[in-house]
């Protein structure tokens, strides 16, 4: 029998009612971004309804972790009842933050919705259109085990989807979950995987299709750029399209102002325009969340930061006169000022016995245990509140390391520091 053409969306890491981290400072300014993951939910479902897709698939982390309320759980309900509504079914997996565990509160979900065991894998038909799905959720926030290697064999006669929650050989900026490798999931025969976890878009494989949907809505200023789900076209049992639909309602952004050789405020004034400007068109009538990073050599370097709240509420001057609707969500100063490179080539070979002993792999891997230790006494909420997955911790290590030696080389040659908050 053969397979009948027709469309599918695959979404993943909703993380409804996530916190918005580096937000909450801003107070009344970061209203709009309040909701925006409900509001890119409801655009997820908004498409699924024009575009008459014949099921949809979330991969995993609808939720951020255990309710405040029920009023995150009714929300979601209601928008898989629209769906329900149009006649659209629902594949939902539970990942790392809403595994089983984790989720305290449960609400019934309507009959349009197939929620896969956490216990073992599982496959559910669509019998009309010669689809299987195989897929299984999550009943813990740590998972080490390749359990792709659990996945039965492609049905013979369907259009073989696999749903899972993986982190595969390791992303930067994600824990290692569910680990396995491409390899291990072309044993299974199956025609598409729909995976979740990692935050960015990333068409992994063809052959067959292994997709990260991204996720639906950035949280942070990490997570920059257009978000959504994956539409996906299937005709004569083939993959045929696989298309990048935009559906968040906020949008985080990152600009570089280039000040090298800029020497007066009027001109950096003009240079932040052009540069919020840029990130308006890219936000296209979204609420845009921008962080500008100020570089290059310039005689402004030293006035910069010693005026440096001053500057960032310039800014958020300069992002209302593009918007209203544009927040600076920080600026960080990365210039330097004439006499810098100087005054270091002047410190000689000192700097290259600082490089040497901050690249010494013994006190790397003391920092890392350091940090390691201030993580395990760290209460998880908080641990998970600042970011620390395994590579961010990595990355603070460096970036510690990196900032001691900027500190002793600016105390003994005079140079004025750079903001070292990490991006």
């Amino acid at each position: 029998m053969s397979v009948p053409s027709f469309q599918f969306l695959h979404a993943a890491d909703l993380h409804l009612d996530s916190p918005l981290r580096g937000l909450s400072r801003r107070g009344e300014l970061a209203g709009a971004f309040v909701d925006a993951s409900r509001q890119a939910l409801d655009n997820l479902v908004t498409a699924a309804i024009s575009e008459r897709v014949a099921f949809l698939i979330i991969a995993g982390d609808i939720y951020d972790g255990d309710w405040r309320d029920y009023a995150t759980g009714q929300f979601f309900v209601r928008q898989m009842g629209r769906l329900a509504q149009a006649n659209i079914p629902a594949f939902l997996i539970r990942g790392n933050h809403d595994a089983d565990s984790v989720i305290t509160r449960n609400l019934p979900l309507p009959t349009n919705v197939y929620l896969f065991s956490v216990r073992s894998v599982a496959t559910a038909t669509i019998e009309p259109l010669r689809v299987a799905l195989h897929g299984r959720g999550f009943a813990h926030r740590h998972v080490p085990d390749n359990v792709a290697l659990t996945y039965p064999p492609a049905l013979a006669g369907y259009f073989n989807i696999g749903v899972l929650h993986t982190s595969l050989t390791g992303r930067d900026g994600h824990d290692v979950y569910a680990p396995c490798s491409i390899e291990d999931l072309q044993k299974a025969g199956y025609d598409y995987w729909a995976l979740g976890h990692i935050h960015r878009r990333e068409i992994v494989f063809e052959h067959p299709f292994v997709v990260f949907p991204g996720n639906l809505q950035g949280r942070h200023a990490r997570e920059t750029g257009e978000k959504g789900a994956t539409l996906v076209t299937v005709t004569d049992g083939r993959v045929t399209a696989v298309e990048a639909l935009t559906l968040d309602a906020a949008r985080f952004d990152r600009e570089t102002i280039d000040l090298d050789g800029i020497a007066d405020m009027a001109a950096f004034m003009a240079s932040a325009r052009e540069a919020v400007a840029r990130a308006r068109q890219r936000a296209d009538g979204r609420p845009l969340a921008l962080r500008l990073v100020l570089s290059g050599q310039t005689p402004l370097h030293a006035p910069l930061h010693a005026q440096a709240d001053q500057v960032s509420e310039d800014m958020q001057a300069v992002a209302w006169e593009i918007g209203p609707d544009i927040l600076i969500e920080k600026v960080r100063i990365d210039t330097t000022g004439p006499q810098d490179a100087a005054d270091r080539a002047a410190l000689g070979d000192f700097a290259e016995v600082l490089a040497a002993a901050a690249a010494d792999p013994a006190f790397r891997a003391e920092i890392a245990t350091t940090l390691a230790d201030l993580r395990m006494k760290a209460p998880a909420d908080a641990a998970a509140l600042v970011g620390w997955t395994d590579e961010e911790a990595q990355a603070i290590g460096a970036r510690a390391i990196n900032a001691a030696e900027e500190t002793i080389l600016a105390s003994l040659g005079g140079v004025t520091l750079n903001d070292g908050e990490p991006s």
